[in-house]
């Protein structure tokens, strides 16, 4: 288990200390933005103003253009989907669990200017949950602040972030990290279960998506060191896995969505000299740019999801 400790130095180097701030500030999404270009409906702006701060910039996209309310209430509704843990319970613990942890940085944290949720402390709360352990240290001689620094570490995804009460007024912002943090933010955005029996373990798992236009396939590029096999009654290694995959047209045409079950086996030799298990799907995409959401899901009684969006460009 890795504890992390404020370094010293970075409190002398204002600097790197602006970049990690402005960096790490992106990384938790457009939770200060003005909100979407579209006149909403009640329904949809009352979701878009908390979902939008664990949106990925291409799900943000989709939503700003897509053309009414029938097709914003079909975004809500997959977007939970699918970052429920387990779809088939009729709970969704990934929403409840957003939507109390939202509620509480509102009461915690409402003393900073404005909403819970837009302080930085509290969108790495609603991102990460509550941190394993919290440090806090006084003002250091020397780093013109004047206020309190805070270390909140997060032992699993193996990252800490550094609070600093810089004018000493309560108001308290990010102004270091340590771990990767990027890559827990990636998890906790694309709704990536962190389960104990996981299959795909408790790591960012990337994969590739790309599109053969002659062939009127998408292709899922998956790492193979990163999948669990078993073997199979003829001695081979084979791993089972369900696709879901949502297209969105960039014009806002509303979605396509393709779902399959996949089971591929190779040999020890055959796998051991792959980088990359590949599938394809016959799909013809429309020109221009499409959003394809890709979630790769373990097979039903098995725990394990992995998930990427990909904007993918088809010649006109």
């Amino acid at each position: 288990m890795i504890e992390w400790k404020p370094r010293r130095d970075s409190m002398t180097t204002p600097t790197r200390r602006l970049a990690t701030l402005v960096t790490a500030l992106a990384a938790l999404g457009a939770a200060c933005s003005s909100g979407p270009k579209l006149q909403l409906d009640p329904a949809s702006r009352e979701f878009y103003e908390t979902a939008r701060l664990i949106m990925t910039k291409e799900e943000t996209k989709i939503f700003e253009r897509l053309p009414d309310i029938e097709g914003r209430k079909e975004f809500i509704a997959d977007f939970w989907l699918k970052r429920d843990p387990d779809p088939d319970t009729p709970k969704n613990e990934y929403r409840e669990q957003f939507e109390a942890r939202v509620d509480f940085v509102n009461k915690r944290f409402n003393k900073e200017g404005g909403p819970g949720y837009n302080t930085d402390r509290g969108r790495v709360y609603i991102f990460m949950g509550p941190p394993d352990k919290i440090e806090e240290f006084p003002p250091q001689p020397g780093s013109g602040f004047r206020g309190t620094l805070v270390w909140w570490s997060y032992f699993d995804h193996q990252m800490a972030v550094e609070f600093t009460d810089e004018r000493g007024d309560g108001r308290y912002r990010i102004t270091d990290t340590a771990g990767d943090f990027f890559g827990a933010m990636d998890l906790a955005k694309l709704g990536r279960n962190t389960r104990a029996d996981d299959v795909f373990g408790r790591k960012f798992v990337k994969f590739q998506a790309d599109y053969d236009a002659g062939a009127g396939e998408i292709e899922v590029r998956l790492p193979a060191k990163e999948l669990m096999f078993r073997e199979n009654d003829e001695g081979r290694l084979q791993i089972d896995l369900r696709f879901v995959i949502y297209i969105y047209p960039d014009e806002g045409a509303g979605k396509e969505t393709l779902a399959e079950a996949r089971s591929v086996a190779f040999t020890d030799a055959e796998l051991e000299a792959m980088e990359t298990v590949d599938f394809r799907f016959a799909k013809s995409l429309a020109p221009g740019t499409n959003y394809v959401d890709v979630l790769v899901m373990a097979p039903e009684g098995l725990h394990g999801k992995i998930r990427q969006i990909f904007e993918i460009k088809v010649d006109r």
